[in-house]
């Protein structure tokens, strides 16, 4: 089974960037070139190209291959793309040194820039014009589960479903801004709690086997129009602040000059008039309904910082300790970490 579906996505792709490739009158063989796919393009190493786990590993790749074909076109080097299930296996890869380049939000951009010698270049804007998306949580109309009210008072009758810890929008926000505040621990409060993408764990809602589910504003956007009778079911319990969009960050170790391509390549995409801009704008829609990018460097993490900061400093004061000087000791040492991410972000060196 798990042939057929990678079967399928790979043809599904290739259809994909074959109508690309029409709609832009260039040629079929240029489209599977770009991809990285053909042994007799550009000789240099790929730029091997990391995905955040958004829908599907196959869905995810499939989005993102037309966009990245031209992008080998436009940097004359092959680019090959790592498209996983986790946030976890992603953030293996980029530890492993595996990924050159990736699209990441928050915590893990803010460790890859800080931790992995990695460079921002780009950050994603959306059509509605906002800086930024919003956290949900996601529950059925129909009681008895389905008022943040008894959700606040009685957590440990609700199955929760959420994100990886390293999701800012399936975890980190959530516990900041609502759990911890109401003195909940999303990991030990709840009935059960099962681990997924926002898409599972909407159905998980949906189909009952969860009560409530962490989201976000641009994710179930998406979750509507793909599963329209299972949204009918589900309501948005809470939601968050604004959250920053996710970023293109790429190897520092690379030539500068390379970085300045690739991101002049991302502004300049679905910009342009004619059939080669509306068929690029039809590829950034189908990436979550992105208008574009926007250049960007290292310090349009701060705010992923600050909010990783205030989750630790959360964290610290609502646990148990020995006594209080190890209490503040934990604080000091988040303080000082927190201090030396800042310094690196500013380091918006070429």
């Amino acid at each position: 089974m798990q042939v057929f579906l990678r079967r399928f996505a790979d043809v599904q792709g290739a259809l994909r960037m074959a109508a690309l490739a029409l709609l832009m009158g260039l040629p079929l063989v240029a489209a599977a070139q770009g991809s990285g796919s053909n042994t007799t393009g550009p000789q240099e190493a790929p730029v091997r190209f990391g995905i955040l786990p958004l829908g599907g590993a196959f869905e995810s790749r499939s989005d993102w291959d037309p966009l990245l074909a031209e992008l080998s076109r436009a940097i004359n080097r092959p680019v090959s793309v790592l498209s996983v299930n986790s946030y976890e296996a992603l953030e293996q890869a980029i530890q492993r040194d595996e990924v050159d380049m990736a699209f990441l939000s928050g915590k893990m951009a803010l460790d890859a820039v800080t931790q992995r010698r990695m460079k921002v270049v780009a950050q994603v804007v959306r059509h509605d014009g906002l800086p930024g998306y919003r956290a949900l949580l996601l529950a059925r109309k129909t009681p008895p589960f389905n008022t943040l009210k008894d959700l606040l008072a009685q957590p440990e009758r609700w199955r929760l479903a959420r994100g990886e810890k390293q999701s800012v929008s399936g975890f980190i926000v959530p516990q900041l801004q609502l759990f911890l505040p109401n003195h909940i621990v999303m990991e030990t409060r709840f009935l059960s709690e099962t681990v997924g993408t926002h898409q599972t764990n909407a159905l998980a809602v949906a189909n009952s086997e969860a009560d409530v589910a962490t989201n976000n504003s641009a994710d179930f956007e998406r979750f509507k129009q793909r599963f329209p009778a299972e949204t009918q079911r589900l309501q948005i319990l809470w939601e968050s602040d604004l959250i920053p969009h996710a970023q293109i960050v790429v190897r520092r170790e690379y030539p500068a000059a390379l970085r300045t391509r690739v991101q002049t390549f991302l502004v300049n995409y679905g910009r342009s008039k004619g059939p080669r801009g509306d068929a690029e704008r039809m590829v950034l829609k189908s990436l979550h309904d992105l208008a574009g990018f926007v250049a960007a460097d290292n310090t349009s993490l701060q705010p992923a910082a600050k909010l990783a900061y205030q989750l630790a400093r959360q964290n610290a004061m609502t646990a148990q300790w020995v006594n209080d000087a190890a209490r503040e000791a934990r604080l000091q040492r988040i303080d000082s970490g927190y201090a030396e991410q800042v310094g690196v972000l500013k380091d918006v060196t070429p």
